[in-house]
């Protein structure tokens, strides 16, 4: 089925409260995607960041980020009252996220909340303790040592700690009961305004299209939890660390310093940690967009504390193993694999034999820089690809004509027929729409028609990443209207009785 759909972090809604979050903003997003002719979601991951705010470094491959949580839902339920957040500071500029401010500010206003949910909904909250302790009961005492450190990685912390030996987390525990009951309230309350948006998106024929990472934080409640699952050495420090290597764009390759995966220890109990992980991520989304997929063929190794990438090198991966014993425990239809990047014959292989779907992006077509655009050229797309004109890591439409080469951006209005009057990336959107591929997602701030400004991540920098917003109002009928109408031409409308 054709069908397409809008890349649209949860974190770019507009609200007066300094993020996006999952309430009235978030369901009137959902309202603009049906009126507009589409079907598909695609946000960003949704777990709680730290240092350089990344949504793909958080502390937990499982918890949600308190950011999104939604203050005025909390005070309809009598959970908040509306003046313990009014008066707080959450940035000056409402088309770009203070991270900051939000640090400061969020967690004393969901302490409140959290005290009063524990007062009010005490079964609920121990219903939903019971059903994720899985996960929870790490997560909260990994955050509440965290606090009681201020904010120090779980490598820093005293060996007890860091080893875990059991009575050491016993005491921890203890004496910091009621700090980890708050991290575990925080997460019922997300969780249950998670729940309410999904629903709400399903009722609607919304499908919500999730991202995860390869790879998790250093300093995330899952290693800490599960120190064997990765290349780690006697004193629990990495080995060798995740990146990329040196090409056309960086010199010195991509310093990721994640820390990698011990395939071989994940390989002998069936890789019982990816299928968890995997299984529970395909309850939160319809859809998962598997990040680096090209890791699983082969990932690139670097020496743990090496400058940068230049002294990797290219180890192999669990290949077709993994795939099939997700196959066998929780399905892979729903699965997408992100195959960007510096692509083998093997990883197309790989991409083939699991048979998931892998991705287009206009932009790298006219590429003549990397050289291999033309397998990105709309008419050489498969049908079972998702197509973009350019994901998160890229410039937006308007700001990839702006920044491209001469060369490049001629090529690329020669090819797609660019015009003003249409406007140009419109026309690059065409692009995509028209194409055989069967889903096709673009970035909000395209259908804007927003320039580089608004882009929303830059490779290997920090600092000026993830922040922006969608101004309010910015839905206007008259954007959905148009929106449909290319929709119905490119016979990408869902049937009304498809809703």
């Amino acid at each position: 089925m054709r069908r397409a759909g809008v890349l649209m972090p949860v974190t770019s809604l507009p609200s007066p409260w300094g993020v996006g979050t999952m309430g009235a903003a978030a369901r009137e997003f959902v309202d603009f995607l049906v009126e507009s002719g589409q079907t598909v979601w695609q946000i960003l991951p949704i777990g709680p960041t730290g240092f350089g705010d990344s949504p793909y470094q958080v502390f937990s491959t499982y918890a949600g980020n308190p950011y999104l949580i939604d203050l005025d839902e909390l005070a309809a339920e009598g959970l908040l009252e509306r003046s313990e957040y009014e008066g707080v500071s959450w940035g000056d500029d409402p088309l770009s996220v203070d991270y900051g401010e939000l640090f400061l500010g969020r967690l004393p206003v969901l302490e409140r909340a959290c005290a009063r949910l524990r007062e009010s909904r005490a079964a609920e909250l121990a219903s939903f303790c019971a059903r994720e302790s899985a996960w929870l009961e790490d997560y909260a005492l990994f955050m509440a040592i965290k606090d009681s450190r201020d904010g120090a990685p779980w490598t820093s912390w005293v060996d007890g700690l860091r080893r875990r030996e059991p009575a050491a987390l016993d005491e921890a525990r203890r004496r910091l009961a009621e700090r980890v009951d708050f991290w575990k309230a925080v997460q019922c309350l997300f969780f249950r305004q998670w729940d309410r948006l999904r629903e709400y998106a399903a009722s609607a024929g919304i499908l919500l299209m999730g991202d995860i990472p390869i790879y998790v934080a250093p300093d995330s409640a899952d290693v800490w939890a599960s120190p064997e699952q990765f290349q780690l050495d006697e004193r629990l420090l990495p080995t060798e660390v995740a990146g990329c290597p040196p090409d056309g764009f960086a010199a010195g390759g991509q310093l990721w310093g994640n820390p990698l995966y011990d395939w071989e220890r994940m390989a002998e109990d069936g890789f019982s940690w990816w299928v968890e992980r995997i299984t529970y991520q395909l309850r939160l989304y319809d859809i998962l967009r598997i990040d680096h997929f090209r890791g699983f063929d082969s990932y690139y190794s670097i020496p743990f504390g090496a400058p940068d990438a230049r002294e990797g090198r290219w180890r192999e991966g669990p290949g077709t193993a993994l795939f099939e014993r997700l196959r066998e425990t929780c399905g892979t239809e729903r699965l997408v694999a992100e195959d960007l990047g510096y692509l083998t014959d093997s990883v197309a292989r790989l991409r083939e034999e699991t048979g998931l779907p892998g991705m287009r992006v206009l932009e790298f077509a006219f590429d003549s820089v990397d050289g291999s655009g033309s397998v990105y050229l709309p008419h050489s797309y498969p049908r079972d690809c998702v197509a973009y004109v350019g994901t998160h890591d890229n410039d937006t439409a308007l700001g990839w004509l702006s920044a491209a080469s001469p060369d490049d951006a001629s090529r690329a209005r020669d090819y797609l027929g660019l015009n003003e009057r249409e406007g140009e990336g419109w026309g690059m959107m065409r692009g995509i729409w028209s194409s055989v591929a069967d889903t096709a997602i673009v970035q909000m701030q395209d259908i804007l028609r927003l320039g580089g400004e608004a882009r929303m991540n830059v490779p290997s920098t920090v600092g000026q990443n993830w922040k922006w917003r969608a101004p309010a109002h910015y839905a206007t009928p008259e954007l959905a209207q148009r929106l449909r109408r290319q929709m119905e031409l490119c016979d990408r409308a869902p049937a009304a009785g498809n809703r």
